[in-house]
């Protein structure tokens, strides 16, 4: 058996680009501050007992903060929300203010306009190279806007557009 070297981050970034995902904003409230940051890594995990699964950055400010709450909501964004998924998907910005956004009865951040709420507290956090895998138990579910779901695909929003054209401007990742 021959030894491979493994992926570069790079390489990583271009390969998983091509499996699409929905776009998610994680919220929660620590010490009385709302905070939020940009998920791609969501799903669900099991029906009985209620449970989902998102991955975030050790790295990152906003997740500390959530997982100190114990609490959190998955916002769903829909289509037309790259503003929402700009402004928390950004280390530097605005993300809570002079936004229409609510407590919800669980404590957490609702955004407005989003296809899904998910409102959850941590079961569960396993550490998994640079990010953490948290599984939460699903309180309620909320339904929102009957609309497109943000698609995030090779780098972009949408899957519209050549193959060949992997941007990858919007996180930083673009070596062109």
């Amino acid at each position: 058996m021959q030894a491979t070297e493994a992926p570069s981050p790079l390489e990583m970034r271009r390969a998983l680009s091509r499996f699409a995902s929905g776009v998610t904003v994680v919220t929660g409230v620590d010490r009385g501050e709302a905070v939020g940051f940009t998920c791609q890594s969501f799903t669900s995990v099991s029906l009985e007992p209620p449970l989902v699964l998102f991955c975030a950055d050790r790295g990152g400010r906003a997740w500390p903060r959530i997982r100190s709450a114990g609490r959190f909501c998955v916002n769903v964004l829909a289509e037309p929300q790259a503003d929402l998924c700009a402004r928390f998907g950004s280390r530097r910005g605005l993300r809570f203010e002079g936004l229409d956004w609510q407590l919800s009865r669980w404590d957490t951040p609702e955004l407005p306009g989003v296809l899904l709420r998910v409102h959850a507290e941590i079961e569960t956090v396993h550490r998994a190279g640079d990010h953490d895998v948290v599984l939460g138990r699903v309180l309620a579910l909320d339904p929102g806007a009957d609309d497109r779901p943000m698609i995030f695909y090779r780098g972009d929003f949408g899957v519209e557009g050549s193959p060949d054209e992997v941007p990858g401007y919007l996180w930083g990742w673009s070596d062109r």
